[in-house]
């Protein structure tokens, strides 16, 4: 199963280097695009998860770095939920 990392800017221009065991990622996310916070955290939750889930049919075990990076990104998002108008742009996949 390929995997693949994406690398994004959150809303204070910091960059990120993300995980996925699987390619699933790129039809959730588009390189260059930019998404506002809470569509961002839908679109990776949606993708880690079924990245999961094909590791789990596949190998009959859950994908902890999937689920951690999950974890990782729902924690940031809290960190800018109060500012205006927050959003993340999609840097570039990284294969």
């Amino acid at each position: 199963m390929p995997e693949i990392r994406f690398q994004i800017e959150w809303p204070d221009a910091t960059q990120e280097t993300c995980y996925s065991p699987s390619l699933v990622v790129q039809k959730y996310l588009t390189e260059g695009a930019v998404y506002a916070l809470e569509d961002f955290l839908e679109r990776s939750r949606t993708a880690l998860t079924l990245a999961d889930e094909r590791v789990l049919a596949k190998y009959g075990m859950h994908c902890t770095l999937a689920l951690g990076q999950l974890s990782r990104i729902e924690d940031r998002v809290q960190h800018y939920r109060p500012l205006p108008d927050p959003q993340v742009r999609v840097l570039k996949f990284l294969l």
